[in-house]
């Protein structure tokens, strides 16, 4: 009788267990290690393969058909990393296998932070620009001033601070010391010259002894005849027009944009940007303006700094040494509004330009680019990087039939005039 069990063959490919002959319960049967050999009689040569897992041991989930197939042609399923059985949790017999990882994508996130910043300051400062454009007055028409010189290098700013004092109460024209005039007049003025050779500010004494030549009022239509008067005639009697019309005659230089504030406008700009800082050469004290400052650097504020540049008793040099402590002010007051801690801090920004704008009145053809330039310009200047002078002057004390008057040195005027036409180096001085 055959020692190998029925339905077994004598070649081996049906032998249980490593080297054994006897029969193993068949709980504990494990898939027998199958290969191709030469048929013979007798026992096969012992195995060196390791038992398979029990999970597929012929009761598992390979057919005995399969089994009993060649080692060649089996499948065991770890060629492609297939797992039989069952199983839960990642990775485990039956159950899905880890997700892969990926790499964070820090590159693209950056890139759509970047461009979700920047299309929300182009937002707001689009909103800023549509909002400071709606608050610009663009009043003054140049257009018709009549018989303009032709234009030069580089642009040119007349810069007035008028005594109006619309929409002021009576409270704030008492707390200003502004009284209570009609019309208007100007307190300063200054021609601001913008190239490349350096910004030059130039101030206008309002007593200048000029010719104010004939004129068409825009508003009146009257025709106003030619005339001998002191420079400040020339607003009072029709405004920004006819001023442009007698500096211009009186000159010859073209003024290509006009920008005028108001005393309350003045104030609540200086305010706005907080204050601005000065150094106040000497003790000054003046009933009229309301000025009673001390020597030395300090911080003024709007009604401080509004009595500062209209006191023009107690100077040693009257309304030259006013003229002198406005285009220092100015500068400062300019250097404090462009500054980055204005810029960038949107609590200062939004009420500074708000102050400013709705008393700012300008020309038609004025932009906030113009505005911001001519800002700009009168900082650089206060930084030294351009020249503050007063028109030269001859006689400081001219008689005239108007009273005292400011005589210009017309030679040194022709000459500065030059200067600035081709955009040079100003080399005239005021005395």
């Amino acid at each position: 009788m055959s020692e190998w069990p029925q339905g077994w063959s004598g070649d081996g490919s049906g032998r249980y267990g490593r080297g054994s002959g006897s029969a193993e319960p068949e709980g504990a049967r494990a898939m027998p290690q199958v290969r191709r050999g030469a048929p013979g009689a007798g026992a096969p040569p012992p195995y060196d393969e390791p038992p398979l897992p029990p999970d597929l041991s012929p009761q598992g989930t390979v057919p005995r058909q399969q089994a009993s197939q060649g080692y060649d042609d089996y499948d065991d399923g770890y060629n492609t990393g297939q797992v039989y059985g069952g199983g839960n949790g990642p990775g485990g017999p039956g159950g899905p296998g880890p997700r892969p990882v990926r790499p964070k994508n820090w590159k693209r996130r950056i890139t759509i932070g970047l461009v979700t910043l920047i299309v929300l300051l182009l937002a707001v400062g689009i909103g800023t620009y549509l909002w400071a454009d709606s608050k610009l007055r663009n009043e003054v028409d140049l257009s018709k001033v009549e018989d303009r010189p032709g234009g030069g290098k580089g642009t040119n700013y007349l810069i007035v601070g008028s005594d109006s004092r619309e929409g002021m109460s009576d409270e704030d024209k008492k707390k200003l010391h502004t009284g209570s005039a009609d019309g208007r007049r100007t307190d300063s003025m200054i021609l601001l010259h913008v190239g490349e050779n350096g910004n030059t500010m130039v101030s206008l004494p309002r007593d200048s002894w000029v010719t104010i030549p004939a004129f068409t009022g825009s508003e009146s239509g009257r025709r106003i005849p030619q005339s001998q008067n002191k420079l400040n005639a020339s607003f009072s009697s029709e405004g920004p027009g006819l001023l442009v019309r007698t500096i211009e005659y009186n000159t010859g230089l073209k003024i290509d944009h006009y920008a005028e504030i108001g005393f309350d406008g003045f104030a609540n700009l200086v305010d706005g940007v907080g204050g601005v800082d000065i150094d106040i050469p000497q003790d000054m004290k003046d009933k009229k303006s309301g000025n009673d400052l001390k020597k030395g650097k300090q911080t003024l504020n709007g009604q401080q700094a509004l009595a500062f540049v209209r006191q023009r008793y107690g100077l040693a040099g009257g309304d030259l040494d006013r003229t002198k402590n406005q285009q220092k002010f100015l500068s400062a007051l300019a250097n404090k509004a462009a500054s980055p801690s204005t810029i960038m801090n949107p609590f200062k920004l939004y009420p500074t330009m708000g102050a400013g704008l709705d008393n700012l009145v300008v020309d038609k053809d004025m932009s906030l680019w113009d505005v911001k330039d001519m800002f700009f310009a009168m900082k650089s200047v206060s930084g030294g990087e351009g020249k503050q002078m007063n028109m030269p002057i001859s006689n400081p004390g001219l008689a005239t039939s108007k009273g005292s008057a400011v005589q210009w040195d017309m030679a040194k005027v022709k000459q500065l005039v030059g200067e600035l036409k081709n955009d040079e180096k100003v080399t005239v001085s005021s005395n």
